[in-house]
């Protein structure tokens, strides 16, 4: 999927006595590069002061030798981000620093909260003025300090209840490490042990990557905090679990451990299941890399079908400061993909990508392997139609952005030029999840949002969720259409 959604962050945090961490906060970050492309921040504790550093930029050219030699100290908070609630701008970058009665703070966050007009009003009413308050992140740091207590597990316990939405999120104090889940689950936080230490993470890849144990998946509704003491935690009443299925599809990393299984096997068997949905007369099989790799590989396994590389990327290009001219930018995907002609002459060609979102690469895409001469392309979706927004982490904020919402499967079929276009049904995702519905967020595929949500949302986002555009959507879960 070329067409990108732009996942909202990713998350890490270390405590390690006798480390300096602010280099394995580094490269835990990099590990985690996938999840927001847009800013990098690390902010590093001592157990007194807390210092920080953070740009616009990929975790490689916002961190150099000289801005992390200061960063002295044994706790790290670090975060990728992409823009949801705030501008894409440096005045959101992450982690927020804020001060209270208790000392300064520094908060990360994953997710998206969909009650920030409530809270802006409550805050207001108790005489706080939020004029600097430009992201949800920033609020929910306000919400922590303003909270009453007498410690940080008491202010966080009081003030979490206040907030609606996803949430995954990374602390650090002067002194302690806290790491909290909202009670949906939305987005992935896990847990690690590092030579005496702890981590946390939005992926376990992130642990792996700096050489730590994976420990556990930080459950709905918990809050573990880290200190000399050791680690605690409390937990919150989860009475709904809405964990993103589009987390297996797309956003996590092939190696990573989601619910107790990597990433790899289900993309998989989402392939699998592709196949056997959409069986196709074919020569091969070919992923639009990189996400799709692994589906394609289980497609071309259950078809019996040569898995081949038709397009080589360039993984070099993703975010820079240099800006392409007006003619390199009119090229558009062949700045990242190069078709391979001898590959796909005269080739009748199943080509399994993640996703369809906007609809703006993938008929240059197709395009382009029919003009280095593929015969025949019929493309295999490994997800439903993507026709709904997401209001809890992923940066595609209205309908008139999807291309589902607004064409049938046909249509879409033809917009793109390809011979056949078969999406994965949502039961045979699910399926391939091996997940139960009941625990999943579908809100994307179907419209249909966690209850907790839609509840607590305010009046503007409810009514995007439950006004009538949500009704003019043409597109059903799951399809093929040919012609």
């Amino acid at each position: 999927m070329l067409d990108r959604v732009a996942e909202k962050c990713g998350v890490f945090g270390i405590y390690a006595p006798g480390e300096e961490v602010a280099r394995i906060a580094f490269f835990g970050l990099f590990a985690l590069q996938h999840r927001g492309q847009e800013s990098a921040g690390i902010a590093v504790s001592d157990g007194r002061e807390i210092r920080m550093h953070k740009a616009m930029g990929l975790v490689g050219q916002v961190f150099n030798e000289e801005n992390l030699s200061p960063l002295k100290g044994f706790l790290a908070v670090g975060h990728n981000r992409y823009s949801t609630t705030g501008a894409s701008a440096s005045v959101n970058a992450q982690p927020i620093r804020a001060e209270c009665e208790l000392g300064p703070f520094a908060l990360a966050h994953n997710g998206n909260l969909v009650n920030c007009d409530r809270l802006r009003e409550r805050l207001e009413e108790r005489g706080k003025y939020l004029v600097a308050i430009t992201s949800d992140t920033q609020l929910i740091a306000f919400m922590i300090a303003e909270a009453k207590g007498s410690s940080w597990e008491e202010k966080i316990e009081r003030a979490l209840p206040e907030l609606a939405g996803a949430y995954s999120l990374v602390i650090g104090t002067p002194d302690k490490l806290i790491g909290i889940q909202d009670p949906l689950g939305v987005r992935p936080l896990c847990l690690g042990s590092f030579n005496g230490g702890w981590v946390i993470a939005s992926e376990s890849c992130a642990l792996a990557t700096i050489g730590a144990s994976f420990l556990r998946e930080i459950e709905p509704g918990e809050t573990v905090v880290i200190d000399e003491g050791g680690i605690r935690s409390f937990k919150r009443e989860a009475k709904e679990l809405a964990f993103c299925l589009f987390e297996y599809v797309y956003l996590a990393r092939p190696d990573s451990l989601l619910k107790g299984r990597y990433i790899y096997s289900v993309r998989q068997e989402i392939g699998r299941q592709l196949a056997r949905e959409y069986p196709v007369e074919a020569d091969f099989v070919m992923p639009i890399p990189d996400t799709a790799i692994t589906a394609a590989i289980g497609y071309a396994e259950e078809a019996e079908l040569p898995f081949v590389e038709g397009v080589i990327k360039n993984r070099y290009i993703q975010r820079t400061f240099i800006q392409p001219s007006q003619r390199l930018r009119d090229l558009g995907v062949r700045l990242k993909l190069n078709p391979l002609p001898e590959v796909l002459g005269g080739k009748r060609v199943v080509v399994v990508d993640d996703s369809i979102v906007r609809g703006t690469t993938t008929g240059p895409t197709v395009g382009l392997l029919k003009e280095a001469g593929a015969k025949e392309i019929h493309l295999r979706i490994c997800c439903p139609p993507y026709a709904h927004p997401c209001y809890l982490g992923i940066n595609v904020a209205t309908y008139e952005e999807l291309i589902a919402h607004h064409m049938t499967i046909e249509e879409i079929r033809g917009h793109v030029g390809a011979d056949t276009l078969g999406y994965l049904s949502l039961d045979r995702l699910i399926a391939a999840s091996g997940r139960p519905r009941s625990e999943l967020c579908t809100g994307c595929f179907t419209g249909r949002y966690p209850r907790a949500i839609i509840e607590a949302a305010d009046e503007s986002i409810k009514e995007k969720i439950c006004g009538p555009a949500r009704e003019l959507c043409r597109v059903r879960s799951g399809g093929e259409v040919s012609r």
